[in-house]
């Protein structure tokens, strides 16, 4: 049995994870812990305080308790908005009060691209364009090119939830370009386990989304390796 730890802020698309822990359809266990959300916006400010230490640290005595592994804080936004340097203290601290391996989702994306060979990547955001901006520094800091990118201009993640798949098809092919290797659709938010093979079919090329990025991390950090083709080319290869 390997358990992986999750911290999810507040309540939209943690579905995901039941779904994909399913799809596994081995000893893989995906433990969920909400975080208190504070305000819900896609606002710098409010994303500062939503990733803050003391939120993250209060929800890691239930992980180690359920036996994880290993934890990653399950959002995007709330982690890139503090910079390159400034989400590596956030995670160290995170590992710190844990007592695990700890990463966040935005990290998350970073090591998949670059497990898939992806240097050249677009960017299709739920986000306003100056949160997407800051994924986008982010990614360059990754050492990943970003050659095109979309923001949607969604201020909450209780709307971003309520999006099905037309919503999700639709955002996916005005991210897309012709240059891109893959594509990165950033909020844990956003449900997109059940469309991944949908999405990929639709595009022509591998894409990243933010809860299947999310648990390939927790994964690696427990170096547990997993076989799932249902969850897109990430996860296509046999361990």
């Amino acid at each position: 049995m390997t358990t992986v730890g999750f911290l999810y802020p507040g309540h939209s698309a943690e579905d995901d994870y039941p779904r994909m822990e399913m799809l596994f359809g081995s000893d893989i266990r995906l433990q969920v812990v909400h975080t208190d959300i504070g305000e819900d916006a896609h606002r710098v400010d409010a994303l500062l305080e939503m990733g803050a230490d003391a939120r993250l640290a209060a929800g890691v005595e239930e992980l180690r308790l359920a036996g994880a592994e290993s934890v990653v804080w399950a959002c995007t936004s709330g982690s890139f908005v503090y910079g390159w340097e400034g989400a590596h203290a956030q995670t160290r601290a995170l590992a710190l009060a844990a007592g695990l391996p700890a990463s966040s989702t935005s990290f998350a994306f970073a090591h998949a691209a670059q497990a898939l060979g992806a240097r050249r990547v677009a960017v299709a955001a739920t986000y306003p364009e100056d949160v997407t901006a800051h994924f986008v520094a982010f990614l360059k800091e990754a050492g990943i090119e970003v050659v095109a990118d979309r923001a949607s201009g969604i201020i909450t993640a209780a709307e971003v939830g309520t999006w099905e798949w037309d919503q999700v098809r639709a955002l996916a092919r005005a991210g897309d370009h012709p240059d891109a290797e893959a594509v990165l659709m950033p909020d844990t938010a956003l449900h997109t386990a059940a469309y991944l093979p949908a999405l990929e079919e639709e595009l022509g090329k591998p894409v990243l989304t933010a809860n299947q990025v999310t648990v390939w991390e927790g994964l690696r950090l427990a170096e547990r390796r997993a076989w799932a083709p249902k969850l897109g080319t990430l996860f296509a290869r046999r361990p």
